[in-house]
């Protein structure tokens, strides 16, 4: 992951709502959730779900597909994991033993 990728990626994760929208999404697994019910579940109003959906599709952190009337939304793993091996690379001065281990789903 480049500099840039990982600095859009975080920006987008430094807001609660975001922050909140994209850790359900990621216990919803690859099946995802409907954006309806993600608004519902976390009392966003419409309007307000789109915005934040769309700044953390942007950064590439969710993906989005149709289903009938609905669209669901699902994160994005590999860029999640590539996020995530951004800020672990080079970990601990090179002592392996000082990080956790990450456990995948």
């Amino acid at each position: 992951m480049k500099i840039e990728a990982a600095v859009e990626a975080l920006a987008a994760l430094a807001q609660e709502s975001r922050l909140s929208v994209f850790r359900l999404l990621v216990q919803a697994g690859s099946e995802g959730m409907a954006a309806g019910m993600l608004g519902e579940r976390l009392a966003i109003p419409p309007a307000t779900l789109s915005f934040h959906l769309k700044t953390l599709s942007h950064a590439k952190l969710v993906k989005s597909r149709s289903e009938g009337r609905f669209v669901i939304y699902s994160a994005n793993y590999a860029e999640m994991d590539g996020l995530i091996a951004y800020l672990t690379e080079h970990c601990c001065a090179g002592d392996a033993t000082q990080c956790s281990p990450i456990k995948k789903c």
